[in-house]
């Protein structure tokens, strides 16, 4: 294939980086970018190179090979439907979408059509997960703890539920997403929010959040997600199995076992880089290591949307087992 020539649906600070790194590799190209802001698409475009488009239509029209989606969680849909339509290769920014019935729509559509998608779930690419699996081979994990304890981040939208999700969806979603990878399917989920918003204005969302989670073979845990400092505290998770625990974050691995303990380093920049490059690799035809393809981020959707949920209404959900293909049902039944 030629230079993979990709558009950006959205010119925010998480499109912003995808241009950059995708602007590093010789095998592609920024065709264009569009965005409700144009300055912001312009501003982009120049940086980076490709042109500024009016909308979603005019950057199709231009003949992408591939698109993403970076944009904000309420405003996921309609462009990832435009691209289906166009029958592109498409990759969507975390979190897919603000609600369930949106995520579930666009699944069933890429499976009508049998596209190739990437979600930008990119701690699936830190480089000491297979080390995290070795480990864990031969141990069934007990229990998991993970955390996402951090502030607001500068956007208007991030603080109302109705367009960010809240922090479980938003922010904690990468650590619901190793979760899931590394220990397995969540089967019921209680949740208890605080009823109090951070001190932003029109905020309506909980400051800080806590889960129980139950695992489909056996194991149990916990996540807890605050946006009420003025730093990133901490983000990850710990895993504790017979005789063995592990500490994972971007930052690195921690062991510790019966012979001590020791750190391993991780690079969280490569992930950065590998969640695009295998994603342009799989477009050209040459590589197949995407590791979290739309309907596999649906599966990431429901589990934190469920930790939502049960928070918002101080009901148990328990959560269907995951189906081979995507489907338009919700997957999820709260307790009366």
């Amino acid at each position: 294939m030629h230079r993979c020539r990709v558009g950006l649906v959205g010119a925010g600070g998480v499109a912003q980086r995808h241009a950059q790194v995708l602007a590093g590799f010789d095998d592609v190209e920024l065709l264009g970018v569009t965005d409700v802001l144009p300055a912001a698409a312009t501003a982009l475009a120049t940086r980076h190179g490709g042109h500024a488009y009016a909308d979603v239509a005019e950057l199709l029209a231009a003949g992408p090979d591939a698109v993403y989606v970076c944009v904000p969680p309420f405003a996921h849909g309609p462009a990832e439907e435009a691209v289906i339509d166009a029958g592109l290769p498409m990759f969507v920014e975390k979190p897919v979408a603000v609600d369930l019935v949106t995520a579930e729509r666009i699944a069933g559509l890429v499976a009508q059509r049998g596209l190739r998608t990437a979600v930008g779930h990119h701690w699936r690419y830190l480089s000491v997960l297979d080390e995290v699996r070795d480990l864990l081979a031969d141990r069934p994990v007990r229990m998991v703890s993970g955390a996402w304890l951090d502030k607001v981040p500068p956007v208007p939208w991030w603080s109302r539920r109705d367009r960010s999700g809240g922090p479980v969806v938003e922010q904690a979603a990468h650590v619901l997403d190793l979760i899931r990878a590394l220990v397995g399917e969540v089967t019921e989920v209680t949740a208890y929010g605080n009823g109090t918003p951070p001190p932003v204005d029109g905020a309506d969302i909980d400051s800080v959040t806590t889960a129980t989670l139950r695992f489909a073979d056996g194991a149990v845990g916990t996540l807890s997600a605050a946006c009420v400092l003025g730093w990133k505290h901490r983000a990850g998770l710990e895993i504790l199995a017979d005789g063995l625990a592990l500490s994972i974050s971007e930052d690195g691995l921690l062991v510790r076992d019966a012979d001590g303990e020791r750190h391993v380093s991780v690079d969280s920049e490569a992930a950065r880089v590998a969640v695009d490059r295998t994603f342009v690799d799989a477009v050209r035809g040459i590589g197949d290591d995407v590791r979290v393809p739309y309907a596999e981020a649906l599966g990431t959707q429901r589990l934190a949307l469920a930790v939502a949920d049960s928070a918002r209404t101080g009901q148990t959900v328990r959560l269907a087992a995951p189906t081979v293909s995507p489907v338009l049902t919700s997957g999820v039944t709260v307790d009366a």
